[in-house]
């Protein structure tokens, strides 16, 4: 048996699909593998506390939204994926006093900054979403399918 597809390396692989990428939205600074390991290490976390899949949807697209405006950058990526689960957390899921702790512990835990900075960019991030936190089923649906399919 023979195949007709020939063997890429995954490092070229993903170089390829970075440069496509940055080719498509040249606005946005971040490249598309660390944007997917971003979203990795947002559904992680939200497995570790407990958040339901709908959350961590909601979560994405937020995060989405900042990437298309191209409002993150290498300094913020990481506050911006905190401030995006925790402001999905409090909207779409009734979290008691230390649930929200915990959940900021594991957010400060796994993206390595400081709680005040990641409470006081929650106000910028909100405002980068012009306060719109109630999203569209059609944005967040898609996302909610693939995870569940996933898990």
């Amino acid at each position: 048996m023979t195949t007709v597809i020939e063997y890429v390396k995954p490092s070229d692989l993903k170089k390829d699909m970075n440069e496509t990428f940055k080719e498509k939205f040249p606005h946005i600074k971040l490249t598309l593998s660390k944007i997917r390991s971003l979203k990795r290490e947002m559904r992680n976390l939200s497995e570790e506390c407990n958040l339901e899949p709908v959350t961590v949807s909601m979560a994405y697209v937020y995060f989405e939204k900042l990437v298309l405006q191209g409002k993150l950058n290498k300094q913020n990526r990481k506050l911006c994926a905190g401030a995006c689960v925790l402001l999905a957390a409090k909207i779409s899921s009734d979290l008691r006093k230390h649930e929200v702790k915990h959940l900021l512990d594991k957010l400060e835990e796994r993206f390595r900054f400081n709680r005040r900075d990641l409470i006081g960019f929650e106000f910028t991030v909100l405002v980068a979403l012009e306060l719109v936190l109630y999203l569209p089923e059609n944005q967040v649906l898609p996302h909610y399918r693939r995870l569940t399919q996933q898990a």
